[in-house]
């Protein structure tokens, strides 16, 4: 077999895989409403009758996402985990996981999304108790 029938074979095989992927699409229901995709294409001036590629375009939304959270849980984790090492009583350790604004902010970050947010939000609960003590 030479080197244009190899290229070929996985040329055909590509073909017939994106065949098969796009035809999964269309009996898939995404997370993100088909309608909310087509807003935002539409509002981006992006218009296309196919389904498939609407739920193309939430397939890819909820993966990025989903990949964020994750990415957002790890920075959770990592900073729990910083804060329990300096605790002395490592028996209190509360294992529910807080995520916050910053967690957040670091996983967008990565991913080219700059968060700011106002100097009134507050991440939290104790947040602006010390100026309100001594206003009193």
């Amino acid at each position: 077999m030479n080197h244009n029938q190899q290229s070929n074979e996985v040329r055909h095989d590509d073909e017939n895989a994106l065949s098969d992927f796009l035809a999964s699409l269309t009996d898939y229901t995404p997370t993100i409403p088909d309608e909310l995709v087509e807003h935002y294409l539409a509002k981006s001036g992006f218009q296309c009758p196919d389904v498939r590629l609407t739920r193309l375009v939430a397939v890819a939304a909820q993966k990025f996402v989903s990949d964020i959270a994750i990415d957002a849980l790890q920075h959770c984790k990592a900073r729990q985990a910083a804060v329990v090492r300096d605790k002395k009583d490592k028996q209190q350790r509360d294992k529910r996981l807080i995520m916050s604004m910053e967690d957040l902010s670091k996983a967008l970050q990565e991913y080219g999304v700059n968060v700011k947010h106002q100097e009134y939000f507050a991440d939290n609960p104790s947040a602006g108790l010390e100026s309100a003590s001594r206003d009193e």
